[in-house]
């Protein structure tokens, strides 16, 4: 039987932002200590009164609890309680010295005034016009949430979600919620179709609504485009639709045909062969896709045929020139390879480290420089392009940054009709590449202009939909230069060395003679004596003997996020080993404090942010609700609402490290990683380390690994249209 229990929260112990579950410590009148009250609150605050139903229980622990079924929440009457409530952090703006001067002033009227006459906060010390604003907008906003919130967790939602939820919507949120709940699964960050799906339910749409199934029809193909699919063939679609939907197969076939009329969904009837699934050729595009994969096609083929907008220049006297100012001798494919640039309009240089790709960019660059100024350098990700900048000692900039990207302008500025300004275009790092980018970076190029791809195409493919680098190889359409001769520098380095093995599928030195190698195999196979070598690696072994920074110069990476050796669990050992303060921000499972190396993990424009971008944390401000991170120097905001953008780094997975070098990287090879044991990720991440490579685990899942070159196939047409 549910009991009734009034009283005041006197601090919050615990909360998880994403569920709403708390432990606050509570004061109640007639008990002599604090009584523990656990349960889902929304957006709990100290200060506040309580008036909860629950029933009474005994935690073998801690002791006597209370367990709120059901509560409404009254605002603090007494200057003690008005204090804590707003120096809380509740409201952005107020912190407890604040809160406190605005109690000493007002008193039990202090909610009065803040409600009734807010502008008289201005006699407050410390308190001007513009806090004054501030503190209207975030008290008003606080109480549209409230409502919000606790409007979506009776129909399921976290709390965690609500902030976002307001954000999009504002005061709306309750009406489109209720009009159409599956738009929370495609609008916000971090909410899918299922949970889309369960307040669907609770606010009594049917399981066969044709709302319903076309939400779910969408949601499928969006993971499937996560997985790196261009399109899915039909029938395979409509099977793992009805694994997740549960309702008949002409509902299913009903909501794809009304997603086609709508324009959501394109299908074509293509020429290539889906053997493998024994069915027809029809394959399913979210619209987007189709669009960029046929344009991709038309301009590339538009650009390789049209005049150059430069003078020609004689091959043989240019290659003569720049060996003279290098003061090198060109090998047979480098010489190939140039000699490609100039006479081609369109041309793909790809080979592994070593192999001599940045002096082919640098010959190339010698050699347009005499006859334009017009030349561009880009690349996918911040580090490729500073990178990029280093090697060639001229600008390169995110392909983002080039075209202008803006958030408030609506996009991509630099297009077909507003093009780049240049003669020469190169870009770096081509795998990374997906089917969307290349579509506006294709859109922005002016025919007449130059247009050269350089990557290792034996890398993972992008992390975003299709395998645009390869696809252009196997199309046949633009010439390409295959570099494998590893040159003479090169050669001495074991990580290059073993890198091609890799390649090959030849399992690699590990255990090579000689004090100065620069790759090691640990041999382990408990991932609990892995993670443990792991944690010595990283804080001891490697900064006494080569001098590296733990944080900073040496980066873990994992082929997995689950399991004792996954990013999850790795981050918090490596978090707790290597920045053990006591003090952070709790958001759910996560913990944040000052000092953390974290990774953005989704593009954000408004904040010129980008997925895979590595910074450190450099402030935390409970009174306004703010994280600072600082990227490469350039300090960024985040509201408490937007942490879920960001992850630690002290380990990543091996394919948010693509783009990137790092001084010394670590990683963990167990057979546990099966299913991810691929060639083409190991080889992704040897790649990465510049100066020493440690892999700790067993021999066997590195073979497994290395002898495995099956990738997952991606569904992608670019290759045929090109080729067309």
């Amino acid at each position: 039987m549910l009991v009734n229990l009034q009283g005041q929260i006197e601090r919050i112990t615990y909360t998880n932002e994403e569920n709403g579950y708390t432990v606050a410590r509570v004061r109640v009148f007639g008990h002599r200590d604090l009584v523990t009250v656990i349960g889902n609150l929304v957006a709990p605050a100290p200060g506040e009164i309580l008036r909860m139903k629950g029933e009474w229980t005994n935690h073998s622990k801690y002791g006597d609890q209370f367990k709120v079924a059901q509560y409404h929440t009254a605002v603090p009457a007494t200057v003690v309680g008005i204090r804590k409530y707003l120096g809380s952090g509740l409201i952005r703006g107020v912190g407890p010295k604040i809160a406190e001067r605005i109690v000493e002033k007002f008193g039990e009227a202090t909610l009065d005034v803040i409600e009734e006459k807010i502008e008289d906060l201005a006699e407050v010390e410390g308190i001007g016009k513009k806090r004054v604003q501030m503190i209207r907008k975030a008290w008003d906003e606080q109480k549209e949430i409230r409502e919000v919130m606790i409007f979506l967790q009776s129909h399921g939602v976290s709390s965690g979600y609500a902030t976002k939820i307001f954000k999009q919507y504002g005061n709306n949120a309750i009406a489109v919620v209720r009009e159409n709940p599956y738009r929370l699964a495609t609008d916000i960050f971090g909410i899918g179709f299922l949970t889309a799906d369960k307040i669907a339910e609770k606010l009594g749409f049917e399981k066969n609504s044709p709302l319903r199934a076309r939400a779910g029809v969408l949601y499928v193909l969006h993971k499937l485009s996560d997985e790196g699919h261009v399109y899915y063939p039909y029938e395979p679609l409509i099977e793992k639709s009805l694994e997740v939907l549960e309702i008949d197969r002409e509902i299913v076939a009903d909501a794809i045909a009304k997603c086609v009329a709508e324009k959501k969904l394109v299908i074509e009837d293509l020429n290539e062969d889906l053997e493998e699934f024994r069915m027809n050729n029809k394959a399913v595009y979210l619209a987007k896709f189709h669009t960029c994969e046929t344009r991709i096609a038309g301009r590339l083929k538009n650009l390789v045929s049209a005049p150059k907008s430069i003078r020609s220049v004689k091959a043989e006297k240019a290659l003569e020139w720049v060996q003279q100012q290098l003061a090198i001798a060109l090998a047979e494919n480098q010489i190939r390879a140039i000699r490609c640039a100039l006479e081609s309009k369109v041309m793909i240089i790809t080979g592994g480290p070593g192999t001599g790709k940045t002096t082919i960019v640098n010959a190339i660059l010698k050699i347009f420089a005499k006859v334009t100024p017009r030349i561009m350098l880009a690349a996918p990700t911040g580090r490729a392009a500073k990178r990029m900048a280093e090697t060639t000692g001229h600008e390169a900039k995110t392909i983002h940054r080039m075209l202008e990207y803006s958030m408030t302008k609506g996009g991509f500025q630099k297009d077909d009709k507003k093009p780049l300004h240049c003669d020469l275009l190169i870009v770096d790092e081509a795998s990374m590449i997906d089917t969307i980018l290349m579509h506006h970076l294709l859109k922005a190029i002016p025919y007449g202009a130059t247009f050269i791809l350089v990557g290792d195409v034996n890398q993972l493919p992008s992390v975003g939909a299709g395998n645009v680098l390869n696809d252009l190889i196997k199309s046949g359409a633009v010439p390409v230069v295959e570099l494998n001769e590893i040159f003479r520098q090169a050669k001495e380095s074991h990580i290059i060395i073993n890198a091609h093995k890799i390649n090959r599928g030849i399992i690699p030195e590990t255990d090579p003679n000689g004090s100065g190698t620069d790759f090691y195999f640990i041999e382990k196979e408990e991932p609990e004596r892995v993670l443990d070598i792991i944690r010595r690696l990283v804080k001891e072994r490697i900064p006494q003997r080569f001098g590296f920074d733990p944080v900073d110069e040496i980066q873990v990476l994992t082929p997995m996020h689950k399991g004792i050796v996954g990013a999850g669990n790795l981050n918090t050992e490596l978090q707790r080993l290597l920045n053990p303060d006591e003090n952070g921000l709790n958001r759910g499972d996560r913990t944040y404090r000052v000092n953390d190396k974290v990774m953005q993990i989704r593009n954000n424009y408004d904040k010129e942010v980008y997925n895979g971008d590595i910074g450190r944390i450099t402030g935390i401000k409970p009174e306004l609700r703010e994280v600072t991170i600082a990227f490469g120097g350039k300090a960024v905001g985040y509201n408490f609402a937007d942490m879920d953008e960001i992850v630690l780094a002290y380990a990543v997975s091996v394919h948010k490290s693509q783009g990137s070098e790092y001084p010394a990287v670590v990683i963990p090879i167990l057979t546990q990683h099966y299913i991810l044991l691929q060639r083409n990720l190991i080889y992704t991440a040897v790649t990465r380390g510049r100066e020493l490579v440690v892999l700790v685990g067993t021999k066997r899942a590195l073979a497994i690994g290395v002898k495995n070159d099956k990738t997952q196939k991606r569904f992608t047409y670019l290759k045929h249209r090109l080729a067309d």
